[in-house]
């Protein structure tokens, strides 16, 4: 079998245009830090307190570039810990998800759904697909071998796209759970 990168994906805000210029000022623009592995994706230079009824994250990383609506996607564990309610969804999936305060330099905003968990996902191109025989949108599961740590992961939605890299992306919770590192490799199994 055809191996791929496991990526932990930490927590995260995804913003709109209309949002980023509430929080950083009108006319604002994302500026880059560092590229993904994901083509046209990047880490940026701002940050934003994500804020919950019993805690906060005060300096979350915004991802570019910008989008339709806004979105935080954290682990479980950071739901819990700042008391939002937030569904396992595939990004983008936002209808009826958590809420919370986001809070930027210049101003904030409650937005009343957009907080999720991000549902475990591989991105590849369609070649990367027919080559290990899967379809967008099948549910698959991954076999990562660590030591000491080894574990299979259900419930991975594929997703094919051709500006896709490939990559498998996890949470904080589920890289903890296999000691994940940089060089963590999984495989599908049928």
């Amino acid at each position: 079998m055809d191996k791929f990168i496991i990526e932990t994906s930490a927590r995260h805000v995804h913003v709109s245009q209309a949002d980023l210029e509430v929080l950083f000022g009108e006319g604002y623009e994302l500026t880059h830090k560092k590229d993904l592995s994901q083509p046209g994706q990047y880490v940026t230079n701002e940050r934003v307190a994500v804020v919950g009824p019993k805690s906060q994250f005060p300096s979350v990383s915004i991802l570019g570039p910008v989008r339709p609506s806004t979105q935080v996607e954290i682990s479980a564990t950071d739901a819990r810990s700042i008391g939002v309610v937030a569904p396992i969804r595939e990004s983008g999936d936002t209808k009826d998800s958590g809420a919370c305060k986001i809070v930027g330099p210049k101003g904030e905003i409650e937005i009343s759904e957009g907080v999720i968990v991000a549902k475990r996902h591989i991105h590849m191109t369609p070649a990367d697909a027919e080559k290990l025989g899967v379809e967008d949108k099948e549910v698959v599961s991954v076999k990562v071998d660590t030591d000491g740590r080894a574990l299979v992961f259900g419930d991975v939605v594929v997703r094919v796209n051709p500006n896709f890299a490939l990559a498998m992306h996890i949470d904080t919770d589920e890289s903890n759970a296999c000691s994940a590192t940089a060089a963590t490799m999984g495989e599908i199994i049928k």
